[in-house]
């Protein structure tokens, strides 16, 4: 049976390969409006984060998101995507204890 090739995106952090469901999508609509895609589907330009605490710190201390979408990222922007990602991996625990 034919494996199906799963889509990989490049985290703008790390720079690191990962697969599309393990990543956070950051999109910054024509309208400079940031918002989190989750359907990673949504029209504007795209960033890929990778979905750790760290690396969102990481993000935010060096304020990699704002030279990625040139434009201004607050901070509050960063608090709700460190949110955002901790609610995903707590989803995905739950998931893995249910299948078991």
């Amino acid at each position: 049976m034919a494996k199906n090739k799963v889509p990989l995106r490049k985290c703008v952090v790390t720079g690191d390969m990962k697969p599309k469901k393990e990543m956070v999508r950051i999109v910054k609509t024509k309208e400079n409006e940031i918002f989190i895609d989750d359907t990673g589907k949504k029209n504007g330009r795209g960033a890929y984060v990778s979905m750790d605490e760290t690396v969102i710190q990481q993000a935010k201390e060096k304020d990699i998101l704002s030279g990625v979408l040139r434009t201004q990222i607050t901070d509050d922007f960063y608090e709700e995507l460190l949110s955002h990602v901790q609610y995903r991996i707590a989803r995905i625990e739950i998931m893995k204890q249910n299948e078991q």
